[in-house]
């Protein structure tokens, strides 16, 4: 049976763990204002350039003759895998790994690639036997363009070399502080009927936002110059997303672990209140014993 000891040695114990996870749900707090701020303010920019696109896609008479609107049969697939930098944030890494890999489990028959972003996901992939051809960790933390910037210029080589017929993203769509939206998003080759589809997460259009564009320079070399920057900003627009979604679960974790410690701290005192209390009162019938006893 436990001693007294080993009762406040627990306690003790229990309670530096809730200082530490109390700690960390207060950095997860004040980063994730940051992180939201940054996935918010990026959506209807995001918005915005798809609706562009999809403007001056519809004036091109021939949209085939654009290397990102090239569409081929799937037979290589590029897959971008986005997770979570660290553990202690719940189910976070656990459920995009999981949605990652089924996809790649559902399209078996073709040739797969992934390119893993973030430390979780880079030391699951090595796990597995797909093929990685790219790694980029340490930048979900905090979202930065260079680094999208560089991520989508790997990417775009790669299509119109043809080493990817298709480019998909995975990743975990900032919600709310409690939750998470998993995202399986065709990044390439550009499809106009995705492009004119409204973007659920930016602000609703009014009616004066519904006009026709007027360009100086003609829509093709618009358009041309449009893509590469389409592609930077989804891409950025990921890393942003996971980045304020790993934070948001991370706190939610964290604020989890803090109360369940408060909970085992106070299940721990009551037992040790109990313990105590049955040794007081062996004590006392001892001496009552004694005494009678000697009288």
């Amino acid at each position: 049976m436990p001693t007294l000891l080993d009762f406040r040695r627990r306690i003790r114990s229990v309670k530096n763990t809730q200082q530490i996870t109390r700690a960390m749900k207060f950095i997860a707090a004040a980063r994730l204002r940051r992180a939201q701020e940054t996935a918010v303010s990026l959506r209807p920019y995001a918005s915005g350039i798809r609706e562009v696109l999809a403007s001056a896609m519809s004036r091109i008479e021939n949209p085939e003759q654009f290397p990102m609107l090239a569409e081929r049969p799937e037979e290589r697939i590029l897959v971008l895998v986005a997770s979570g930098e660290r553990g202690l944030c719940g189910a976070f890494n656990a459920n995009v790994l999981r949605r990652a890999f089924e996809f790649l489990r559902d399209h078996g028959d073709q040739t797969l690639e992934v390119i893993a972003i973030a430390k979780k996901s880079r030391d699951a992939f090595r796990k597995r036997s797909w093929k990685i051809v790219g790694e980029y960790v340490d930048i979900t933390t905090k979202a930065d363009l260079g680094k999208a910037v560089e991520i989508a210029a790997e990417v775009m080589k790669r299509y119109e070399a043809r080493e990817a017929d298709s480019v998909y993203l995975i990743y975990n769509e900032f919600k709310n502080v409690m939750s998470q939206t998993l995202r399986v998003e065709k990044l390439l080759p550009l499809d106009r009927a995705a492009l004119a589809t409204h973007d659920k997460n930016a602000p609703p259009a009014s009616s004066a936002d519904s006009v026709d564009y007027i360009y100086e320079q003609p829509a093709a070399e618009i358009f041309n110059k449009l893509v590469p920057r389409y592609v930077e900003m989804q891409i950025y627009r990921m890393l942003a997303e996971t980045s304020a979604a790993e934070h948001a679960a991370r706190m939610t974790a964290m604020e989890s672990a803090t109360s369940n410690a408060s909970d085992v701290i106070d299940a721990l005192t009551l037992h040790m209140n109990k313990v105590r209390q049955a040794a007081i009162t062996r004590e006392i019938i001892e001496v009552v014993s004694g005494a009678a006893s000697a009288g």
